[in-house]
């Protein structure tokens, strides 16, 4: 239930019932699961051929097996994406963390310095590299490289880390320059 007026962003949000069948699907199915359709679906269906685009590396990134854990998926887009003083983000991405790592505090703590959150070596290890993409990423070398290694991250795993936070440094600077608000519901999930 939404208790706010404010616009959930700056451009034109299109009817779902005029939206490519496609993507009406992808969001009634979302709504379907959630209870709710979350922002960044409406805000994005102003764009459809974008939206496609976005929700498929989402996906690709966020949905595959691997040995990175769903919610540690979701540490790297909460770290950087406040980094990146994303409001959007680390709100929903915060809510789905607390979700997938069942720690109702966890989101928070990553959100506001990770260095000090009840997470492992390896987990800092990796949000440290990820960091390190999102703000500075022409500094990334061999030493990066290796300090993963030694915290049992292959090839494969450094390359989803990037990825993530490269995909979410694009995601954050969008949901900033469209004012995306976060749905009210996500501030109560997984708390």
């Amino acid at each position: 239930m939404t208790t706010t007026a404010a616009p959930i962003g700056r451009f034109p949000i299109p009817e779902i019932n005029d939206l490519p069948e496609d993507i009406r699907q992808r969001i009634l199915a979302v709504q379907e699961k959630s209870g709710f359709v979350p922002n960044v679906f409406l805000v994005l269906a102003h764009r459809p051929d974008e939206f496609r685009a976005f929700f498929a590396y989402h996906d690709a990134l966020m949905d595959k097996p691997g040995n990175l854990t769903k919610a540690e998926r979701e540490m790297i887009v909460v770290a950087t994406s406040n980094a990146n003083q994303c409001q959007y983000c680390v709100v929903a991405h915060g809510a789905i963390l607390r979700i997938r790592a069942k720690n109702p505090l966890i989101a928070d703590q990553v959100a506001i310095n990770y260095r000090k959150a009840d997470i492992t070596p390896r987990q800092k290890a990796m949000l440290d590299f990820a960091m390190k993409v999102s703000t500075q990423a022409y500094a990334v070398g061999e030493d990066d490289f290796a300090t993963l290694q030694e915290h049992g991250f292959e090839q494969e795993d450094i390359w989803d880390i990037a990825a993530i936070a490269a995909f979410f440094g694009m995601s954050n600077r969008l949901a900033n320059v469209t004012n995306m608000r976060p749905n009210d519901e996500f501030f109560s999930l997984g708390r």
